[in-house]
């Protein structure tokens, strides 16, 4: 059964980020790494010991934002990406949050368009990628 929790230590995260961000999309490791990681929550999603996914949260008055999303190779296309999308906005509207942002890259905004995220302003380069910011009610 696939778990997805806030966890305290966030190292498993980092695993994942390097997986996916570092060595598979090769993203250099300092714009990768930044001074939120302390301030955030981060959801980590787990089959047993099998790491598959994470998300990092961060609130800023009423705005949530969900950042660092991540899956595994091996678990795409299986919902999970979803999963930890709506899990991240549950988490942000129980806060009190009315509002949930993120940084898209660009090919998967058909992706977060059909969990209810509309992009805005134009595209932009982060880390090599183009990305797009969407934005959700909550």
């Amino acid at each position: 059964m696939i778990v997805i929790e806030p966890v305290a230590d966030y190292t498993p995260c980092h695993a994942l980020r390097r997986e996916v961000f570092i060595e598979e999309q090769g993203i250099p490791e300092p714009e990768e790494w930044d001074d939120l990681d302390d301030e955030a929550i981060h959801l980590l999603a787990r089959e047993g010991e099998r790491l598959l996914g994470t998300a990092r949260l961060i609130r800023r008055e009423e705005t949530g934002k969900i950042g660092r999303i991540c899956v595994v190779k091996s678990a795409r296309g299986t919902g999970l990406g979803a999963a930890l999308v709506r899990e991240a906005c549950d988490r942000f509207e129980a806060m009190g949050c009315t509002r949930a942002y993120l940084s898209a890259q660009v090919y998967a905004i058909p992706f977060y368009e059909k969990l209810g995220f509309v992009a805005y302003g134009d595209d932009y380069d982060d880390a090599g990628i183009p990305h797009r910011d969407m934005e959700k009610s909550l």
